[in-house]
């Protein structure tokens, strides 16, 4: 059951005020009322409320009760895309809705539509998008974590907290309370919980997962330095609520001032978190799409302690890898597999943080909204083309037996890269009419297992290298 939320948001306000009336400080916080942990166990550990921050000295923050033990247990999650982040493919509906084809991100959504009908059409999103039946979904399918994305217009920091600007225009900002009740939400049902920044001010990528599509201006002005502000903030405030927190998601690195300064910023960012939330909470890391093998030795103890490095496998959005066979893109896994396998020996703990089973850029607005697909060609004029999407993407139901059968292996050989390492979250929970994409419409269909340790093909990478 998902709680009324104007009878979550009172209760954000008396937890505040009991908060404030305890603790003297200077910056008012949201703070959670430990509760001991009688239930069998004598050591008194404490589990956060769904509104809190801290956490008693030397207890893991973590969102449920069982403190998870990476690098021993395996990460086996999925994402929840395209909630308090836009993404066009993920949500098509809602910008089909604003009858405005320049609206292409979350930044548009604010900058060209009236303040509060924008803000009421967030606010149901946010409020219906992912609800608590969904995170019992997610348990009842085996999983253990899931990895939720912010934007960094929605964290409520002030001026008290940086000496950077706090305006967030035109961006759109409200959806921290629903984070909030989401973590309570994950707890409750014993998920654990990794959060990214997924949208950083410039963008740092210029994608419109960034909140921005055009440009990557991160790395320019104060942008680094609000960011780590910002880092700051989120693992002052909700530390306690969170097993990971993941720095920035999926920085450009492939722009030469944004890996000019990415390692700075890791490291910078590193230390914000330890400061504020102490070692108990994991700090995630991405390549920065310069490879794994780029970051040998970064971060590693004794100089740092855990530290997880988040890679992102996707084989559709170049040419030469549109194009290869399905038994390819098979092999292909495989191959990253190794890679990863050999990084995470030596170095930090690795997760296949974001992949999918889908094999075709097809979902509509994948590439962004109003842009078309290498596939069938409608992506750029005088390219390569494959085939039609029919059959590929949107309504499972259309699709052949064959094609189901092949995403299972395909899901199963990608499960074996994040089985060899420390983990994987799949990319995503579910989208409006992308049932390749959807891990949701996957468990119903058939080609992703109730159970995700269940496999028809457990030697898969072995039978592949012999093949290959």
């Amino acid at each position: 059951m998902r709680m009324p939320l104007p009878l979550f948001f009172l209760r954000i306000l008396l937890v505040f005020a009991l908060a404030s009336a305890a603790h003297a400080k200077a910056q008012c916080r949201l703070v959670q009322q430990m509760k001991a942990n009688s239930a069998g166990n004598d050591s008194g550990t404490a589990t956060p409320t769904a509104t809190g921050t801290a956490t008693e000295a030397g207890t893991s923050p973590s969102a449920s009760a069982t403190p998870f033990s990476y690098g021993k247990d395996t990460i086996r999650g999925v994402n929840l895309g395209g909630w308090f982040v836009l993404e066009p493919w993920i949500t098509p509906s809602i910008f089909e809705n604003t009858d405005n084809a320049d609206i292409i991100d979350e930044y548009t959504f604010g900058q060209m539509q009236d303040h509060d009908h924008a803000l009421n059409v967030l606010q149901n999103h946010w409020d219906t998008w992912i609800t608590e039946d969904d995170f019992a979904a997610i348990k009842a399918a085996g999983l253990n974590h899931v990895r939720m994305q912010v934007g960094y217009w929605s964290v409520p920091i002030t001026s008290a907290d940086t000496n950077y600007t706090t305006s967030v225009d035109p961006y759109i900002p409200g959806a921290w309370p629903y984070l909030l009740r989401a973590l309570g939400w994950a707890k409750d049902h014993s998920l654990h919980v990794i959060l990214d920044l997924h949208g950083a001010p410039g963008s740092q990528n210029g994608y419109d997962n960034s909140g921005r599509r055009g440009s990557a201006g991160w790395a320019q002005g104060n942008n680094v330095a609000r960011t780590v502000d910002i880092v700051r903030f989120i693992a002052d405030q909700i530390g306690g609520m969170i097993d990971v927190l993941e720095l920035l998601n999926e920085p450009g690195g492939w722009q030469s001032d944004i890996a000019n300064v990415i390692s700075n910023f890791y490291l910078d960012g590193y230390k914000a978190v330890r400061d504020a939330a102490g070692d108990s909470l994991k700090v995630m890391i991405g390549d920065a799409f310069l490879g794994v093998g780029s970051w040998d030795g970064f971060l590693m103890p004794p100089d740092a302690q855990g530290v997880l490095m988040d890679y992102h496998e996707y084989q559709i959005f170049n040419y030469d890898q549109i194009e290869m066979s399905q038994d390819e893109h098979i092999n292909y896994s495989c191959q990253v597999l190794e890679t990863l396998s050999n990084y995470a020996k030596s170095n930090l703990y690795t997760v296949s943080g974001e992949w999918s089973t889908a094999i075709t850029d097809c979902a509509k607005w994948l590439n962004g909204r109003g842009v078309g697909a290498r596939w069938d060609g409608t992506w750029q004029a005088n390219q390569p083309t494959f085939g039609s999407c029919d059959g590929y993407t949107g309504d499972s139901s259309t699709w052949s037996d064959d094609y189901k059968k092949f995403l299972r292996k395909y899901f199963e050989s990608q499960i074996a890269i994040g089985e060899a390492v420390q983990g994987w979250t799949f990319w995503t929970w579910k989208a409006e009419n992308a049932d390749d994409w959807s891990y949701q419409k996957g468990v119903e269909g058939g080609w992703i297992p109730t159970d995700p340790t269940d496999r028809l093909y457990p030697d898969i990478c072995s039978t592949s290298a012999s093949n290959s």
